[in-house]
């Protein structure tokens, strides 16, 4: 019914798609016809329109960005300000900043034909002539030397229209239609344009990149895999630089390095998704300013948007490193041989249940049979015997109906049903939950009957406390037993159930490989390798245990975000895609991306035909395989999509048994999928790929093929989400070309299994179709898309209460990422400073109410100086009480400031006096609180010219960067403790997420008291232990082998820089010491001196 409304109100209205590209229209007109008016000009004078718009846009901002530039001078220059003035102009600067941005947005819309017929205009030129002539400009010099298609001759530089991209030759050939102008500017918009496939989007983009570029604030493309960005940078770098807009691939160049930095700098860059959220976070990791890679997060542009901002956004980026706790290869191993018998025995035990079933129902008894039936389907619902039978006339109605008795009353009999059973497995919601008879057979009989048993620690604690015969240095040590025995057994009962899942749940070949002796997980979307991605929470070791490779070591994480919220930092975002109306509410409710149906430069002629639904999967795969036959034979190229890299093995088994030439392109073979794709449209060529969603490659037809019928689509099963069918469909029929496209699909698929619904499967029943049938009707395809919708629904809820957690976490991760950026540039950080003082001397006079004892004590022990505040002072109280404290502990830290600067300043002077050599040199100074020591580098020369102030800034900095790093590795590891402890809440009628909302403010309030007291204090103490000279460098990049949670193809992770937890004291330097590096190595008895540059740079520290 509401599907007819809507309809209707389309027809008077129009549709929303529609109503967008009318109001874009004009925008083609205008471009047109300024496309019309460079026809005419030379090579050099075009050139010269784009300098021009840049001047235009540089004059428009010029009154704000003066302002801007002024304040930035006088918080710097102007040492009379005071705290509040500074905080003022700094607010100023961040509003007119947003101003700013807003402001240009209305100057690019107003260039945005000129822009876009430049763009066009230099897509004509190139295509029509061989070369372009023009007066070489430095850019053109620069180029000409890492590039093949410009050469130099004297004053002139000539651009060849054929240059390499991924390896191969291109010679361009293509012009910007109409419908890609409006695509431009619908990107341009910050919206998502949903082109279909072969329309281009690669050159569509081209159109905004080059407008928001000519602002100089930067353009980031994102693409799903490395082989893209490095092929899009290069085969449309030339439309770009051709007009001074450099461009540049961030995937080429390691992480962390000068050359991505630069890559960084270009006026547009392309990259990966996971890259471009990785180094933020590694950004976030940095002490150096001069080490950071990424600029302001101005406009990002995503291909395969729904790729990037759906699929992957299940698993959040996480930068991780080494843990100090090991052991997981010898829990795993010890546990293994005790799950792999218990699902042996369960197998056993469900195929008993099975075959009694058979026997129960087909004698009429449906109630006893129904619960066999029900019991070895909560046992092992992937049992191929169980998938089979369930697919009979009238058996999926049976296991209904006993299902619908036992979860009757919130689920009040089902542990009836589950008694005989060892676990239960629930696969819509991927978990596993041993029954008592579970942990019995897992606990042995030799055993402590407790070993899986979990201590009740409220009851046990209070049972603690209230003993009489314990005395009170027992109930300490008690207590601890007791948390240390809680903590093991977690560990153990969650290794058990990791176990169990990989065992269950997870199946070699669909959903991972082995590869190299690793397991290597499989993207369910792309079926592409996902090397470097590891699942969490143990299940990756559990694999590992199952599969009996290397069991790699837990790790601890340093850094984490998700896609989600990485890319809303940015001022503007948009994206493309062949498809993206099914999840176009998400887009909105997430990202607030409106989403427009961009129309196909020509008509779509593509034949979608109904789904063939088969019984059984061997039925399916046979028709598959005839069909395919018939087609070949026709003269037609085809496209068969799989779900799994096993179901793409067994497809060419088939077709080889059949002798039907065929070329494979699943996760092992990714390194040939451009050669593969090359041949695809050749006449009778047949290729078995494993989802084509995000693979941003065409099959380009021959004309023999397009003469018998183009691009035949084959699906060999309907995947759990409707765009990644769509897009295989979309592979078919582009630029009008002819096609079709057909799903075969059986009643034994799992999308079948879980989410079919209950009336079509009681039609089906009562239609008895027999084995070797086919159906094909419009119902049965509408409600497999009834089924999709499910999942979609589930998998959005999945990633919904995912960004939920996040958020919790983003407005820490942003509250310290801002600490840490003003710490790092310096700049913003005498403001952090005194607020952060003013706090702590709040939370003293807090603490220590009217004890005047207890508040000279925390003074003196938290910023090292007793306050001249006599104890009648302190009685009145009040507001007045803590402005004088925080004002005598100001004049204190300046004071202390100004002796050790008055110190030093004198030693630097005679060693400039004495080794001029050193003038440009950094020193390092030793700085110190009397308990650790830290080394800070600074320059000399700078350090005299400010008369001490580059020091001490330098030191604020070193000790700021230090505690806030250190404090949170901790804290996220208490957070992820956290999300993994309130899932239990669930099991007390409680919302997770509220709970976890409510105790991670309170542990962010612990965090931030912790290194508000970890600062403040070590600030006030610090002083300078010693002072080196001998031309000592800042210290190497050599830092923690830190990895990332996912690695696009040979991009490299890189290590990002971590401060380290604690330098300890200096030793005398002949004096022998045993000291221990970041890798876990340990030197013993070796002199000081020998490694006094790692420990002075953190890369070791001392031990006993």
């Amino acid at each position: 019914m509401l599907d007819f409304i809507t309809k209707g109100i389309s027809k008077v209205f129009g549709t929303k798609s529609d109503r967008d590209v009318k109001e874009l229209m004009p925008y083609v007109k205008t471009t047109n016809e300024e496309f019309e008016k460079l026809q005419s000009l030379s090579n050099d004078d075009f050139r010269a329109k784009t300098i021009e718009l840049k001047d235009y846009i540089t004059s428009s901002l010029s009154s704000i960005t003066t302002q801007i530039e002024e304040l930035k001078e006088k918080a710097e220059s102007d040492e009379t300000l005071s705290i509040d003035d500074k905080e003022a102009i700094f607010k100023q600067i961040d509003d007119l900043t947003e101003q700013e941005d807003e402001e240009l947005e209305n100057v690019l819309m107003e260039i945005l034909p000129k822009a876009f017929a430049i763009v066009k205009e230099t897509a004509r030129r190139f295509k029509e002539n061989d070369s372009l002539t023009v007066t070489a400009t430095h850019l053109d010099r620069e180029l000409a030397m890492k590039k093949g298609h410009i050469t130099i001759e004297g004053e002139k530089a000539t651009w060849n229209s054929e240059w390499e991209a991924a390896g191969n030759m291109i010679k361009w050939d293509m012009l910007h239609y109409d419908v890609q102008i409006i695509g431009g500017a619908a990107l341009h918009s910050g919206k998502i344009a949903e082109m279909q496939t072969g329309e281009g989007k690669t050159l569509v983009a081209t159109l905004p990149a080059f407008l928001n570029a000519l602002a100089g604030k930067g353009v980031h493309l994102v693409t799903v895999n490395d082989y893209l960005a490095r092929r899009d940078s290069e085969w449309m770098a030339p439309i770009f630089e051709f007009h001074g807009i450099t461009c540049d691939c961030i995937d080429k160049y390691p992480a962390n390095s000068a050359a991505r930095r630069a890559a960084y700098n270009a006026d547009i860059c392309y990259g990966t998704n996971n890259e471009y959220g990785f180094d933020y976070l590694r950004d976030n990791m940095v002490t150096n300013p001069k080490e950071l890679v990424q600029r302001k997060h101005h406009f990002a542009m995503i291909d395969e948007v729904d790729s990037v901002l759906i699929d992957d956004a299940r698993t959040p980026l996480i930068i991780s490193g080494p843990m100090a706790k090991k052991g997981d290869e010898a829990l795993f191993n010890s546990l293994k041989p005790r799950v792999a018998q218990i699902v042996e025995v369960q197998k056993t035990l469900t195929n008993n249940y099975l075959n009694e079933a058979k026997k129960l129902i087909n004698s009429g008894d449906t109630k006893e049979g129904g619960l066999a039936l029900f019991r070895a389907y909560r046992g092992m619902p992937k049992a191929k015997p169980l998938i089979k039978y369930l697919s009979e006339t009238g058996i999926k109605k049976t296991l209904l109906d006993t299902e619908a008795v036992y979860i009757a009353e919130n689920n009040k009999l089902m542990p009836q049903a589950d008694e005989p059973l060892f676990y239960t497995i629930d696969e819509k919601n991927n978990s596993i939950e041993l029954t008592d008879k579970g942990i019995d057979f897992l606990t042995g009989q030799d055993e402590d009957p407790n070993f899986f048993i979990m201590p009740d620690l409220s009851i046990d604690i209070d049972q603690i406390e209230k003993s009489t015969e314990l005395s009170e240095q027992d109930k300490i040590l008690k207590k601890d037993e007791l948390i240390r025995d809680y903590a093991t057994k977690a560990e153990r009962i969650h290794a058990v159930n990791q176990l169990l899942k990989s065992y269950c749940l997870f199946e070699k070949d669909v959903d991972y490989v082995l590869m190299d002796g690793k397991v290597k997980i499989v993207d369910e979307q792309t079926g592409r390798v996902m090397d470097g991605r590891r699942w969490s929470d143990g299940l990756h070791q559990a694999v590992e245990a199952k599969e009996n490779v290397k069991i790699e070591d837990s790790t601890q994480t340093y850094a984490t975000i998700t896609l989600q919220n990485y890319f809303r930092m940015y001022h503007k975002l948009a994206g493309m895609t062949g498809t993206a109306e099914t999840e176009a509410g998400e887009f909105w409710k997430i990202y607030k991306l409106d989403v427009m149906t961009i129309p196909t430069n020509k008509p779509v002629i593509r034949d979608d035909m109904e789904d063939m639904v088969y019984k059984t999967v061997r039925e399916k795969y046979n028709a598959v395989a005839d069909e395919v036959n018939n087609l070949t034979s026709a003269g037609r190229p085809v496209l068969v999509g799989t779900t799994s890299v096993e179901n793409s093995e067994i497809i060419s088994k088939m077709l080889s048994i059949r002798k039907v030439p065929h070329q494979v392109l699943n996760a092992k073979q990714h390194a040939r999928e451009a050669d593969i794709v090359a041949e695809a449209g050749k006449p009778g060529a047949v290729t078995i790929a494993t989802n084509m969603a995000g693979r941003g490659t065409d099959i380009k037809l021959s004309p023999e093929s397009k003469t018998a019928g183009g691009l035949a689509i084959i699906g060999t099963e309907r995947h759990e989400s409707r765009r990644v069918d769509r897009q295989l469909r979309g592979r078919a029929g582009r630029q009008g070309d002819p096609g079709s496209s057909q799903f075969f699909v059986s009643l034994e698929d799992s999308l079948m299994r879980l989410f079919f619904s209950d009336r079509t499967a009681k039609i089906m029943d009562k239609l008895g179709m027999e084995e070797g049938e086919v159906i094909q009707h419009s119902m049965i395809t509408n409600s497999i898309e009834r089924a999709q919708r499910k999942v979609e629904e589930n998998n959005f809820g999945m990633r919904k209460r995912l960004i939920e957690y996040d958020d919790v976490m983003n407005v820490q991760r942003d509250t310290i990422y801002k600490r840490r950026k003003n710490a790092l540039y310096g700049d913003r950080l005498s403001l952090d400073i005194a607020n952060v003082l003013y706090d702590t001397c709040h939370s003293i006079l807090a603490n220590a109410g009217s004890n005047y004892d207890e508040f000279e004590l925390r003074a003196l022990q938290n910023l090292g100086f007793k306050p001249e505040i006599t104890a009648e002072e302190f009685g009145k109280g009040g507001a007045h009480l803590e402005s004088r404290f925080y004002d005598l502990a100001q004049a204190h830290y300046e004071e202390k400031n100004k002796a050790l600067v008055s110190k030093t300043i004198p030693v630097l002077n005679k060693v400039l006096a004495d080794r001029n050599a050193l003038k440009n040199e950094p020193f390092m100074a030793i700085v110190g609180d009397g308990t650790k020591n830290i080394a800070v580098f600074c320059d000399m020369q700078k350090t005299v010219d400010t008369n001490g102030r580059e020091l001490i800034k330098e030191m604020e900095k070193s000790i700021s960067l230090g505690v806030i790093d250190q404090q949170w590795k901790e804290h996220l590891r208490d957070m992820d403790d956290l999300k993994q402890s309130v899932q239990n809440a669930s099991y007390e009628q409680k919302d997770p997420l509220l709970i976890y909302k409510f105790e991670a403010v309170e542990l962010f309030q612990n965090f931030l008291t912790k290194v508000n007291a970890e600062m403040v204090s070590f600030l006030m103490k610090a002083g300078i232990v010693e002072m080196r000279f001998q031309q000592v460098a800042p210290p190497k990049e050599d830092k923690p082998k830190l990895s990332t949670n996912r690695k696009d193809g040979d991009s490299e992770g890189g290590s990002a820089p971590v401060t380290p937890a604690k330098s300890q004291k200096v030793a005398n330097r002949n004096q022998r010491v045993s000291v221990q590096y970041r890798d876990g190595s340990v030197k013993r008895d070796v002199k000081y001196k020998h490694v006094e540059e790692d420990v002075a740079s953190g890369n070791a520290v001392l031990v006993d």
